[in-house]
This record gives C-alpha cells, structure tokens and sequence, in this order.
C-alpha cells in the first residue's frame, strides 16, 4: 500500500506524538489524541497505538487511565529534534490543536466545586483567574445539588460575562 504522507518512521511517528503533547496544557484523553495525530496519511492507527506505548514504557509520556500527558524526560527530547518534522505537519499539527489549546487554557483558569450539608443544601464556590491570581471568587449557598450542578456548568461556560456583570452592578459610575 502506498502512502502519501511525510511521515514514515516510527521515531517520526514519535517525535509527532511528542510535538503535540508538548502544546496541550493538560493531560488529553485517548481518543483526542489519536485524532490530533493521525493527520498525516504515512502511518496507520496500529503503528501510532504501539509507538504511544513505547514512549509510556520509555517514560516520554506519562499515562494516567486513558489520558496522556509528555513528561519531562518527553519535553526536553521532543524540544532537541522537533525541527525534524517537516514544517508542512508541525503547521497542520498546530493548526488543528489550536482550538482544544485555548479550550485547555480558559479551563485551566476556571475553577467550581461544591460541597453538600446535612440538609441538603450546598456550598457552592466560584472562582475566575486572569493566570496571575484570582480575579473573582464567590461563595454561594444553593438550595441543592441538582441547581448547584447546574450553575456550575453555567459558570463555566459563562465566567467572563458573569464577571463583566458583576463588575458593572459594583460600579457606582453605572448608577
């Protein structure tokens, strides 16, 4: 079978694992990550599942369940020899993780959780980051779990403009 994309080789294969990884912010599921990489038509899905292995049992990605993560050891080899891949699949690469790399960011810097009382009621806590400290944080009783729930996720889909919101409630110059 003929194959018309640039990579070949199984270091190759590797160092592309490695490239991306090297760019999430944050461990990333299986089934993301083999969509990441399998954007070159040289390999197939079986030599991209034994080279993953190999770089795990190597200690160049660090596995945790079925989420991935580069290691110390994996960044600093993938930083020697990236500029080994073509530049054609390091720009595809990058191009296609952009936007799972700003998800992973403002996730990052977005934080819930809650914790359930006695009478069924929560204490719900918010917070919101600029990546330099907390730039909101709340502390909310709710009535139970289920709103709790629920306003988490409204939070999280929704803190930059609950913040904007807030911030222009407290202004006395919008009175």
């Amino acid at each position: 079978m003929d194959r018309h994309g640039f990579i070949h080789e199984k270091l190759d294969i590797k160092i592309l694992i490695l490239y991306i990884l090297r760019r999430l912010p944050a461990e990333v599921g299986f089934d993301e990550l083999t969509d990441f990489v399998m954007i070159d038509d040289g390999f197939d899905y079986f030599e991209y599942t034994q080279c993953l292995s190999e770089l795990v049992d190597t200690g160049h990605v660090e596995q945790n369940d079925s989420f991935y993560k580069i290691t110390k050891k994996g960044a600093e080899h993938c930083d020697a020899v990236e500029s080994s891949l073509p530049y054609s699949v390091r720009s595809k690469a990058d191009n296609f993780i952009a936007p799972t790399v700003e998800k992973m960011r403002r996730d990052a810097l977005i934080f819930t959780t809650h914790k359930v009382n006695n009478d069924g009621s929560c204490n719900m806590k918010l917070s919101l980051s600029d990546g330099m400290g907390d730039i909101l944080k709340l502390s909310i009783l709710t009535s139970d779990e289920a709103e709790t729930v629920a306003m988490e996720k409204y939070f999280r889909a929704n803190a930059e403009s609950i913040y904007h919101k807030i911030i222009g409630l407290l202004s006395p110059e919008n009175k």
